[in-house]
């Protein structure tokens, strides 16, 4: 096989803040549950970046932009990426379900759906909620829910970061969804 050559990032086709924001979003919600890390913070607002999710909400102590160590993980896209805090979890949950929104939590559950097995309905508008680094989802949050994905893990920690959970559930329901 031949040597592939990298792309140059002046090759990448990359939006720019103003194409991003007129683009056709992901029917996709990200929102995070008492957060602590401003990293893993920045972190998820750069993956929703990438699959052109519509909104993050930044609730309970989950900190805000403008902040140095979210930007620093972000690189910019909380530049790009509508976002909106709202302290109370449950209350933005009844919201979203008001306009029709189904939430998932994504948490080790009884009665999870495994995200593998999940498959989204077409026209729909999902919100995903992650929780702290600790404690995870709220049970509260849980209940509240529409229903519960779980990341089936094989290894012997049964623990993903949140940042690297939010990677993987948005790939997953991205690519289930648009591709």
């Amino acid at each position: 096989m031949g040597e592939n050559r990298k792309l140059k990032n002046s090759e990448l086709e990359r939006k720019t803040v103003a194409e991003f924001k007129g683009a056709a979003k992901t029917p996709i919600i990200v929102i995070l549950d008492n957060i602590r890390s401003l990293n893993n913070i920045g972190s998820v607002f750069r993956t929703a970046d990438a699959f052109l999710i519509k909104k993050v909400y930044l609730c309970g102590i989950t900190a805000t932009p403008p902040h140095k160590d979210i930007q620093k993980t972000a690189l910019g896209a909380t530049e790009t990426v509508e976002w909106e805090y709202v302290e109370n979890t449950i209350s933005l949950i009844k919201q979203l379900q008001d306009e029709q929104v189904e939430v998932l939590a994504i948490e080790q559950a009884e009665g999870a759906t495994m995200l593998n097995d999940f498959q989204p309905e077409k026209g729909k508008t999902y919100a995903v909620v992650f929780g702290n680094e600790v404690k995870g989802v709220q049970q509260s949050v849980v209940t509240a829910s529409n229903g519960i994905i779980e990341i089936p893990q094989l290894g012997s920690k049964h623990s993903l970061n949140i940042s690297v959970s939010t990677g993987v559930v948005l790939w997953d329901l991205f690519s289930k969804i648009s591709l």
